[in-house]
């Protein structure tokens, strides 16, 4: 069996509902608060004070410095983890400027915008519905204590 053949065998047999399954490895990874802030940072979607897709900028490459103004609270660790796996994904691009000092950017792939499209659901769906949730977290606590 060639690789190609392989390549489409295992495709049809993923289903992330089994262990061993290599996409719970992926859900896992791409269900991270960091991947979701960061993907839609990239694509875009990165005015904290206009959500949804009609206010969106177009995709854009950023530098390290400006993901991480933006995402306020990630350590400088984590972003550099979360970059690194994003790109060995393919779901971002690294480029290196050799400027001085050296100047490195970020940009979504194809395979990244797409899973942006879904991600600014998830950010967009969190912001709107945040206040409901905080309103049944009290609720429930009032009752269970």
């Amino acid at each position: 069996m060639k690789a190609a053949q392989k390549r489409a065998q295992a495709k049809v047999e993923y289903n992330a509902f089994l262990a061993g399954c290599p996409s719970r490895q992926l859900l896992d990874r791409i269900s991270d608060k960091w991947v979701v802030l960061i993907l839609c940072a990239l694509g875009g979607d990165n005015s904290p004070g206009r959500p949804g897709a009609a206010h969106a900028e177009a995709p854009k490459a950023m530098r390290y410095s400006e993901i991480s103004r933006l995402l306020a609270g990630v350590s400088q660790k984590m972003l550099t983890q979360t970059l690194r796996s994003l790109e060995h994904d393919g779901l971002l691009t690294r480029t290196v400027t050799p400027t001085v000092p050296v100047t490195v950017s970020y940009e979504l792939t194809d395979l990244g915008l797409s899973l942006h499209h879904m991600t600014r659901g998830l950010r967009n769906w969190a912001q709107a519905h945040m206040a409901e949730v905080l309103a049944n977290r009290e609720n429930y606590d009032a009752r269970t204590s």
